[in-house]
């Protein structure tokens, strides 16, 4: 990565336009106010808050490296998670191959900041996309891009690409009633055919998304026959001399929640073909993992390797209208909803700074700036109160911050994570 782009990141003024941050910052730069070392809780943040909590976020990202490694797979972790550089540097610095783009947008940014290996898990058809798409990797020999083709009519789009370097391309195998790719084995054989025969696009793999496919039974049936296919096509198109024009075939899927079956599929026993193979995991929800949606789903339940959730947000009692109803300043504005509502894990006391578990606390409903909070018989709760909530699908929450506060246990802020959504 570019790290002088990284670096110039801390020269941005702290001002109005990011949420939370103390108002006595106002003038500084992001340089200076992580070099202050603040504290969460005494240095004048205000509330609604998202934070990150540093240790669980590299716990997160040790362990899946480590993971990724003792399975043998390289990882290019979808990126579209948090938009964080600085995330990404921290990534590649473990180890990633690359970071997963989802659409032009995310490539534009990526580049900026000098990433040198994308995977773009997306069909790429926007001619101007596709105009500075080859600006890019005409410029630049060292630049890897490979994304997804699951139509005849998208690689005839994307064959009208300028530029003098040919564009990577994987088959992208779907499933009926899935998200995008080629249904079926035999029709996504005779695409990579056609791809083949394209003197604009290379052909350097097999690949796909199980996560919009219904798992069904407890044994994940229909996602282990997904990707049996997608080894089998791997196989079919090697068999045809399709990938004659590379020198290493890339194999990819995984989101978040099915990795573990990717690793068993996707085994160099399983891919013994002609050239060296690129087996490419992608998964990018566990950088922060969460609270409900993902903490049910995830493959790693062991105790000393379990994801941690690692956003928390800072919300504070501003109205206690009737018994058993409280209503804190954050909602939909600040968190995310569309995959399970928050969980109080919580509460602080402004005034004593004591910090006690937020039991008998849930929560019923967000409106845009609040949330409504049913507070349990016995369970004290004030106005000016603090309550922290666990989150869940953090997809849906760094969009809604563009600087958070990376807090240490004992509350130290070590650092701010820009966000670029």
């Amino acid at each position: 990565m570019d790290l002088a782009a990284l670096k110039d990141l801390g020269s941005t003024p702290v001002d109005w336009r990011f949420k939370g941050l103390p108002p006595r910052s106002a003038g500084l730069t992001v340089a200076e106010l992580t070099a202050e070392r603040a504290n969460l809780f005494r240095d004048g943040f205000t509330t609604p808050l998202l934070t990150l909590d540093a240790d669980a976020l590299r716990h997160n990202l040790e362990l899946m490296a480590r993971w990724t490694a003792a399975h043998d797979l390289a990882f290019a972790p979808h990126g579209k998670t948090p938009l964080a550089p600085q995330l990404y540097q921290r990534q590649l610095a473990l180890g990633a191959w690359g970071i997963t783009a989802a659409v032009p947008s995310h490539l534009r940014m990526y580049r900026a900041f000098g990433l040198q290996r994308i995977f773009l898990a997306n069909e790429l058809v926007d001619a101007a996309a596709l105009a500075w798409l080859a600006a890019e990797l005409d410029a630049d020999p060292g630049f890897r891009f490979v994304c997804y083709v699951d139509s005849v009519r998208g690689v005839e789009l994307m064959e009208q690409v300028p530029g003098t370097r040919p564009v990577d391309v994987v088959v992208e195998l779907g499933a009926e009633g899935a998200r995008t790719g080629v249904r079926g084995v035999p029709a996504a054989l005779e695409l990579a055919a056609r791809v083949a025969a394209s003197g604009r696009l290379r052909l350097v793999g097999a690949a796909g998304y199980e996560g919009t496919i219904d798992a069904g039974s407890d044994d994940r049936a229909p996602i282990r026959a997904w990707l049996a296919d997608l080894v089998e096509l791997a196989r079919l198109i090697d068999a045809a001399g399709h990938f004659r024009q590379t020198d290493e075939i890339v194999v990819s899927a995984g989101g978040s929640e099915h990795f573990d079956l990717v690793a068993e599929a996707l085994t160099a026993d399983a891919l013994r073909l002609s050239r060296p193979v690129l087996r490419l995991l992608r998964s990018g929800a566990y950088v922060t993992h969460d609270h409900v949606h993902y903490a049910a789903i995830t493959p790693l339940h062991a105790p000393a390797e379990t994801l941690r959730p690692a956003l928390r947000l800072w919300a504070q009692v501003v109205s206690r209208p009737e018994p058993g109803l409280a209503l804190l300043n954050a909602g939909k504005r600040d968190l995310s909803y569309d995959l399970g509502l928050p969980v109080p894990t919580l509460v602080r006391d402004p005034a004593t700074g004591e910090v006690r578990p937020a039991a008998g606390l849930s929560v019923s409903k967000l409106s845009d700036q609040h949330t409504f909070m049913a507070v349990g018989p016995g369970a004290a709760l004030k106005v000016g109160d603090w309550v922290a909530l666990g989150l869940s699908h953090p997809c849906t929450v760094f969009e809604k911050w563009q600087l958070i506060p990376e807090v240490e246990a004992d509350g130290t802020v070590s650092d701010y994570i820009r966000t670029f959504f």
